[in-house]
């Protein structure tokens, strides 16, 4: 069996099993999503990604150039499209598919983006939790070693649950307020 390289030893050294069986579960998982999709989504993300290439840049360049050069006037070749109109059409039709085509795998993207905001939130409240819990725990200690730093002010603060609902709200009301003075003083 092949050694690791000595920066590959060093990092698997240097990170915990934790972080490696976390970063295996991810890759799992979107494995596991990957191979889910549906073949729509898979067409749609295929077209969106050579669309996004530069070879369909220069295949584009190569067609549309031959497509004009063949069809100007002087060039000694038949005009099967001397007006451009049907190249506008073709363009014209392309560019809804394909306009349609990045959206879909936009929405798609945003589901999983939705998704993973979803997971990062309930992890963020349950490590909030957690961190307020060890406040609560670390401040008894405190007390019974009578430590003056158990009495600091923002002790009692810190060892409030957060509610979640409260910050959206106050987020969403402090949002409101800047848009209506945005309106107010236009």
């Amino acid at each position: 069996m092949p050694q690791p390289s000595e920066p590959t030893r060093h990092l698997d050294s240097a990170l915990a099993g934790v972080l490696h069986r976390n970063i295996e579960a991810v890759l799992e998982r979107r494995s596991a999503e990957e191979k889910a999709r549906r073949p729509a989504d898979r067409l749609a993300d295929s077209v969106t990604t050579f669309a996004g290439s530069m070879t369909f840049v220069y295949l584009h360049l190569a067609f549309f150039g031959t497509w004009i050069v063949c069809n100007i006037p002087g060039v000694p070749l038949p005009k099967f499209d001397p007006s451009f109109v049907i190249l506008a059409m073709w363009a014209s039709v392309e560019a809804i598919f394909l306009s349609t085509f990045v959206l879909i795998s936009q929405n798609r993207m945003a589901e999983v983006a939705d998704r993973r905001a979803d997971l990062n939130l309930q992890i963020s409240l349950l490590a909030e939790h957690e961190v307020t819990r060890l406040i609560h725990l670390v401040t008894a200690i405190g007390v019974h070693l009578n430590l003056e730093e158990a009495r600091h002010p923002e002790i009692d603060e810190l060892k409030k649950d957060v509610e979640p609902e409260k910050v959206l709200d106050h987020l969403g009301a402090a949002q409101q307020a800047k848009i209506d003075a945005a309106n107010a003083a236009s």
